[in-house]
């Protein structure tokens, strides 16, 4: 009697580790200050704003001075149009309260389809291997708000081929939301067709499994058309992979053991207990893991949506549960004093961290006491900046050289501004005739910070450790006097 109470105690803890890591580590990652340290947080909120001002999605770029008016495809409006709002409401803890409404929900997904399919410890594992990896693309940006929609996708068409049922037509409509949130949705039409695969097969390629599954995949395709961009936002993604100047962005560079540590030694942990074990996979399974391992190597930001997708599959195979079909944990009766204690301790969490001030790190991402430092006569003149300083001197109200939307400004553009970056002064003489460039900002060890330190034609006006502010000292710009530097804006 004895080893059956301590196995059910040690059943129940583990269960309750398991909803803890459902519940409270969403909160936990949410309230990071690493959230807002991306520069595309910056424009995402800007374009935003400037979408609800006009009431429509701009098809020219309204924000910088070297692609005014050029055509932009902003096809992450409805992320943008969130992720303004809640900025407008509540500053950056209504940032905050999206990324963490969207993690807890990619939580609740993933917990609710492998509760009852997986042996508890292995559901804290899983858990405990997703959040590790997606901890390095934890931003306020768009692909977050798709991670809970990948999720659901996933799991729901995982179920409807375990159960050998097509899957529901209602399900092809998260497409809408899924093509308007983010470029990723192609992934869903791989995922459906690798699941569909295995469910065929399941079913000897039964007639009606197979009209089922293609009038699910035609009535998604149709979906995906429905978006604020029309045929072009559905053909623009692959448009976005064709560029040669993605590999200049660090998130869209090989996948290298030295800068993602966690996820190649998950990979390889993994790697042997499927070796160990023994474990066979359907062969849409393997094309799909395969796959997406591919898009993981190939650039880091894709290790995201193999850390979602890996587990749903992975899990079930590798520790088969002993409930599967059973009620979730978090609805039997013995887990429900625990569950709200820890849901109680959760909101807690969140309701006292929330109360209190949420302000960025003063960083290359968030560079506020930088940008406060600027002066007024400087900010309608056009500037030469970094990077991933052109979010954050768009939502200032300043028009930027450059910013995250590589897409729009094109191969020949952000190949020209990387060489002047790596101190090529010809290029940089002619950007400066061309566009006027009256000052700029840049991080303080770049190349281009040394030369302009060297050059008798620019001034250093102010300094700190995250970047540089010059100002071109010629007869057609007036030596600017220096000023008293001004107090740093509040951001919440």
């Amino acid at each position: 009697m004895r080893p059956r109470l301590s196995s059910e105690l040690d059943s129940l803890i583990v269960k309750s580790v398991a909803l803890a890591f459902a519940l409270i580590m969403p909160v936990v990652l949410g309230l990071s200050p690493k959230i807002f340290g991306d520069g595309d947080v910056s424009w995402h909120i800007a374009a935003g704003n400037w979408i609800l001002a006009n009431g429509r999605v701009p098809e020219v770029d309204p924000f910088s001075y070297t692609m005014l008016g050029h055509p932009w495809v902003a096809f992450e409006w409805l992320s943008q149009i969130i992720y303004a709002s809640a900025f407008n409401a509540a500053g950056y803890r209504g940032l905050a309260l999206v990324v963490i409404i969207a993690l807890l929900a990619l939580h609740a997904i993933t917990f609710r389809f492998l509760a009852g399919r997986v042996k508890p410890l292995a559901l804290v594992c899983a858990l405990v291997a997703m959040d590790v990896i997606l901890a390095s693309f934890l931003f306020a940006r768009p692909h977050v708000l798709v991670w809970p929609v990948l999720a659901l996708w996933t799991a729901l068409l995982l179920d409807c081929r375990d159960k050998g049922r097509t899957p529901p037509l209602g399900l092809a409509l998260l497409m809408v939301l899924w093509v308007n949130l983010h470029g990723s949705f192609v992934l869903g039409f791989v995922i459906a067709a690798a699941i569909a695969l295995d469910a065929l097969n399941a079913a000897k390629w039964d007639r009606a499994m197979f009209l089922g599954w293609l009038t699910f995949g035609l009535v998604a395709l149709a979906a995906a058309f429905v978006n604020a961009n029309g045929v072009t936002g559905v053909f623009h993604p692959f448009n976005v992979m064709g560029l040669e100047n993605l590999a200049f962005i660090q998130e869209w560079e090989p996948s290298i053991p030295s800068v993602t540590p966690a996820f190649f030694a998950i990979l390889l942990f993994i790697l042997g207990l499927t070796l160990r074990s023994g474990v066979r996979l359907a062969l849409g399974e393997i094309l799909l893991l395969m796959f997406m391992l591919l898009l993981a190597f190939s650039q880091v930001r894709h290790q995201s949506w193999l850390a979602i997708v890996a587990p749903l599959i992975l899990a079930p195979r590798l520790a088969p549960g002993d409930e599967a079909g059973a009620e979730p944990y978090f609805a039997q009766k013995s887990m429900r004093p625990l569950g709200l204690i820890i849901a109680v301790a959760a909101l807690a969490m969140l309701g006292v961290r929330m109360a209190l001030p949420v302000q960025p790190n003063d960083n290359a991402g968030s560079p506020r006491i930088l940008l406060a430092n600027v002066p007024a006569s400087l900010r309608s003149k056009p500037v030469f900046n970094e990077y991933s300083f052109g979010g954050p001197l768009i939502l200032a109200g300043i028009r930027p050289y450059i910013d995250g939307r590589s897409e729009m400004y094109g191969d020949a553009f952000v190949a020209d501004y990387m060489a002047i970056q790596g101190g090529d002064t010809d290029r940089f003489k002619r950007a400066v005739r061309q566009y006027g460039i009256a000052w700029t900002l840049l991080p303080p060890n770049n190349r281009l910070t040394r030369m302009l330190d060297a050059s008798p034609d620019w001034r250093r006006i102010y300094a700190d450790k995250v970047g540089v502010i010059h100002v071109r000292s010629s007869p057609s710009t007036p030596t600017e006097t220096r000023q008293k530097a001004p107090v740093a804006a509040r951001y919440d």
